[in-house]
């Protein structure tokens, strides 16, 4: 069972990347964030994140986040999110507080 969990883990392709550009996303059913990430090799990739009630889009840009890099590109409103920007929530429909490097790392490095 200990390596089913290990081989379903690496199937996850979770990268650092930093954010390039930070925009309120206005046509988004619930309050939201578009994010531009540069994931350095892998390029630059767009996401649509639920965490306004802790971020500002000014403040988010220049930071480094984790995401979730190989699922399909999925349409949100007017706007195609290409990634999952990780985050940690107490609940469903808690605030989500952005997982984060403790110290700077490349973009592209992957989470092992």
């Amino acid at each position: 069972m200990k390596d089913d969990i290990l081989q379903a883990f690496h199937l996850l392709d979770i990268r650092v990347g930093t954010i390039l550009e930070a925009k309120p996303f206005a046509g988004a059913k619930k309050p939201a964030i578009q994010l531009w990430i540069d994931f350095g090799d892998l390029g630059i990739r767009k996401s649509s994140a639920q965490i306004t009630d802790h971020y500002q889009p000014e403040s988010l840009e220049g930071q480094q986040v984790l995401a979730l890099i190989n699922l399909p590109p999925r349409q949100i409103g007017t706007f195609m999110s290409e990634c999952l920007v990780l985050g940690l929530q107490q609940a469903p429909g808690t605030p989500v507080i952005l997982i984060q490097p403790e110290q700077p790392a490349p973009n592209g490095w992957k989470l092992a």
